[in-house]
């Protein structure tokens, strides 16, 4: 029966490994064909570097914490020295044994030496305890960088995200505004062959044309660049393409915005950089203890065993148990003069608790800055978005106005052209309107605790 169960217990083990390697399959995010928002941000804080090296400070971080803890334990050494010595030009010398004579010499002799130590920290002036604190705080703060990256990531693929998605738009009303200008230059051309329009005006046309294909190429351009920056962001290789999932954002652009100082509150709680820097704030505080440790008694205790044995006194084991020896202490040791060094270093300590103290504050005053841009951004485009709607409305209008006079050859070409160019105008300016308050209102959510949405 043992090969039957072993044959059992290997395919269970097979079943088992077979069930952690799908788990870890599917915590591992595919590359999709089309990118959507989320996906691009799950992508990135799985590949970007600079998350993966914050990761890698967790763990090295986590092992610093090991090594403070390890110091409550006390140390055990074993060491042992093995000698031979030879005295080659030693005499040789007789004896008799019953009845029979036997030479000897001591040319050659061996010896050994066994010992067992222990050290254990009884005080040290709370310099263990203060460490594994120290240690602690240090490993929370590299979690809270991560995290700090990640959020960073967050926001700019969003930025990035958004500022494509623009771009794709302004790219298409340019394409619309060439079909467009294309259908006008046929018809100038055929009105020039019949004598209503003369080369002036077609050149007008011609030359309309030429900046809405320029207009288009320079969008086409800075789309790319955008596109390039989120791989770079997203740590993917430059040749392989990025096609996005949404082709145009989905929201209410006049949505009422929470108050700044709501988002700010909601923000000072849960922002990792602003609980970094509350730590880093307890941290000057234990630094500051250790300083001071450093002026404090020591107490060890100190345990020992040894033994030892040597050639020509007889049997080994008898001479290990004759010498064997024990042994227990304690090291009593207290600073009286240091030339300062502990004074000057808890100076330090307080000096960079202050330093610590402005990097806070500064930090909560950049949250606040941000917090207050997106706001005004919102707010400002949503205000924008509302007249260029309007204007749009009017140009639109006008144009129609304009084309139709222009057939009964009431207006010019002059005229024509610049209402056409009034309108595009107008239509980007909503666009830009449109996507900038979109952007900065899911920015303010998220500043205020949710997750990044149109």
């Amino acid at each position: 029966m043992r090969p039957i169960g072993n044959f059992i217990l290997a395919a269970c083990l097979l079943l088992m490994a077979g069930s952690v390697m799908a788990q870890d399959n599917a915590a591992t995010v595919e590359k999709p064909f089309a990118w959507t928002l989320q996906d691009c941000i799950a992508w990135a804080k799985q590949q970007n570097i600079t998350v993966q090296r914050g990761k890698v400070a967790v763990r090295a971080s986590q092992i610093e914490l090991r090594d403070a803890k390890g110091n409550r334990l006390p140390t055990v050494d074993f060491s042992t020295n093995q000698y031979v010595s030879n005295r080659p030009f030693q005499e040789t010398y007789s004896g008799v044994v019953g009845n029979e004579v036997v030479s000897y010499n001591n040319k050659n002799s061996y010896s050994g030496n066994y010992g067992l130590s222990a050290t254990m920290n009884l005080y040290n002036g709370g310099q263990t305890r203060n460490n594994i604190k120290l240690a602690e705080i240090n490993t929370q703060m590299q979690e809270l960088n991560v995290l700090a990256s990640e959020l960073s990531i967050e926001e700019q693929i969003t930025h990035l995200y958004v500022q494509i998605l623009y771009t794709q738009d302004a790219v298409k009303h340019d394409e619309e505004l060439i079909a467009l200008g294309e259908v006008q230059l046929e018809q100038a051309r055929a009105r020039k062959q019949a004598g209503l329009l003369n080369r002036a005006d077609v050149s007008q046309l011609e030359s309309q044309l030429a900046q809405d294909k320029y207009q288009k190429v320079a969008h086409e351009t800075t789309l790319e660049g955008y596109r390039l920056q989120l791989k770079q962001l997203m740590e993917l290789d430059g040749d392989e393409s990025l096609v996005l999932a949404d082709t145009a954002l989905v929201g209410d652009v006049l949505a009422e915005l929470p108050s700044k100082q709501e988002v700010y509150e909601h923000a000072l709680g849960s922002r990792p950089e602003i609980k970094a820097r509350q730590l880093a704030m307890d941290r000057t505080y234990i630094s500051e203890e250790l300083a001071k440790a450093s002026g404090r008694p020591t107490v060890y205790a100190n345990a020992s065993i040894s033994t030892n044995n040597s050639s020509g006194n007889g049997n080994m084991f008898n001479q290990l148990k004759k010498q064997w020896n024990n042994g227990i202490g304690v090291t009593l040791s207290i600073p009286i003069w240091d030339h300062g060094r502990t004074k000057n270093a808890v100076a330090r300590a307080r000096l960079e608790r202050e330093n610590t103290y402005l990097d806070m504050v500064e930090t909560q005053k950049n949250l606040w800055k941000a917090i207050e841009n997106y706001w005004l951004q919102a707010h400002n485009n949503q205000q924008r978005y509302v007249a260029a709607q309007e204007n749009v409305n009017s140009c639109r209008e006008s144009y129609a106005l304009t084309s139709e006079q222009f057939r009964l050859g009431l207006k010019n070409i002059v005229e024509l052209t610049q209402d056409k160019t009034n309108l595009s105008a107008a239509i980007q300016q909503m666009l830009q309107s449109k996507y900038e308050a979109l952007l900065n209102i899911a920015l303010l959510r998220y500043y205020n605790g949710g997750g990044i949405q149109f």
